[in-house]
């Protein structure tokens, strides 16, 4: 059983998630004696959050709670701390929770830290401290504002035009308005009610951005901005209410922050090797990206909206890159920047399956006759004209495809032909979404 996936764990709320809270907060205290808690809006946001101080208390370390707040604030604020953790299941609906855990430098808990975790976790391997050796709880007073703080001395105060903020529900839905607000923005709130109960679809794609999307245009703002239910995401729509997608948004940000050294993942489209980079590829997570730029590196970020910006943090910070394409928003038309871009056709896509086997899975792609296969991420296939990837998801029981080349007719060619192959390769009864 593994319990962490590409970004953190998530589960739907029940008591075995709780019971699970309690061990990973015993674990985590043995290892970090000094840590900073906080959550996101949703309903069991507070049951979550208290079970995981008790695991930390019971384990002897000192915990101070933080509140509701965004995940980039969260891991902002743990550089105070020994590290963080952040009570959210990210983009998945209301009903899900989970945990993410954060190093001083806001970077999540690479791979041997979460083995280490989920090693004593699902062991047990571990004991209650003594009576006289139970730690103390306390309240966190000043996270959201020293964020703020910090990202308003990097951006000019008079960015007179008008925004629209989609929070989603989420745990920016005070945050991002407010920020906007001190920065000369005319803010248009968008499902910032912070109840938990996400009126949206939480991720920030295009399928669920439609009324941001018309609400731009009505409204006639420059920018629309959408975060996902932990804020660490952050995608835009133009001032004509068109979505950007994610491998424009990395060109957009990487221009913006005049990148020179640039981490992303290796589905992000290869229009992005003509930008003149240094470019270093990892696993698809942000956690990946994060671990890469301790390294070195200007940006990094991954097309799910993720964007690090090391100056910062190396947690994806969804606020600080809403203040970014606001401020290129005062300053350009984003349909401009977006038109700029190099776009090759790009398919994505997934099919829900309760397993398939990846080896038996190779053998079978072999039959498109790539020029090379790579096994960093699940399986890369490389053509001459284009490529495919082919990966378990790291957060959710699906297969995820993505197919990309020179034309849209060999992108389609090369994707459907992937997923003939996947289907032949899968369970009966998988269907593609």
């Amino acid at each position: 059983m593994k319990l962490f996936g590409s970004s953190g764990m998530r589960a739907l709320f029940n008591k075995e998630l709780l019971a699970t809270a309690f061990r990973v907060g015993l674990a985590v205290g043995r290892n970090y004696p000094n840590i900073i808690i906080a959550g996101d809006t949703r309903t069991s946001g507070d049951a979550m959050k208290h079970a995981v101080i008790s695991g930390l208390l019971a384990s002897g370390a000192y915990c101070q709670d933080a509140g509701v707040a965004p995940t980039p604030t969260l891991a902002y604020a743990a550089r105070e701390f020994d590290a963080g953790v952040m009570i959210t299941a990210s983009h998945n609906p209301p009903e899900y929770n989970g945990i993410k855990l954060f190093n001083p430098d806001g970077s999540s808990f690479n791979s041997a830290q979460q083995e280490m975790v989920e090693g004593m976790v699902l062991a047990e391997s571990y004991d209650v401290a003594d009576w006289e050796k139970t730690g103390r709880s306390g309240v966190f007073q000043g996270a959201i504002e020293n964020h703020v703080k910090a990202i308003l001395s990097n951006f000019p105060s008079h960015l007179n035009i008008r925004v629209v903020v989609d929070a989603g529900g989420g745990a920016a839905s005070e945050v991002t308005p407010r920020l906007l607000e001190e920065l000369g923005c005319k803010v248009v709130t968008l499902n910032c009610r912070p109840d938990g109960f996400f009126p949206r679809g939480s991720e920030p794609v295009a399928s669920n951005l439609k009324e941001l999307c018309n609400s731009v245009k009505e409204s006639g703002a420059a920018v629309g901005i959408a975060h996902d239910g932990d804020a660490d995401r952050m995608m835009a729509v133009d001032e004509k209410g068109l979505f950007i997608s994610g491998d424009v948004m990395l060109a957009i940000l990487a221009k913006a922050v005049g990148a020179r050294d640039m981490v992303t993942t290796l589905d992000a489209s290869m229009a992005i090797d003509d930008m003149g980079l240094n470019i270093r590829r990892t696993k698809i997570g942000d956690t990946f990206v994060s671990e890469e730029l301790k390294k070195g590196g200007d940006f990094g970020g991954e097309t799910s909206g993720a964007w690090i910006f090391p100056a910062i943090s190396l947690c994806p910070d969804g606020i600080y890159a809403a203040a970014q394409i606001a401020a290129l928003a005062a300053e350009n038309k984003l349909s401009e920047l977006a038109d700029a871009v190099p776009v090759y056709p790009l398919f994505r896509g997934s099919i829900s399956s309760k397993g398939l086997e990846m080896r038996r899975l190779q053998a079978d792609l072999l039959s498109l006759k790539p020029v090379s296969v790579g096994n960093a991420d699940g399986i890369k296939l490389d053509f001459n004209d284009g490529w495919l990837l082919v990966r378990p998801s790291g957060t959710e029981p699906k297969i995820r495809i993505t197919a990309e080349a020179k034309t849209e007719l060999r992108a389609r060619e090369l994707f459907d032909a992937c997923l003939g192959v996947i289907e032949k390769s899968a369970d009966s009864g998988v269907k593609a979404n």
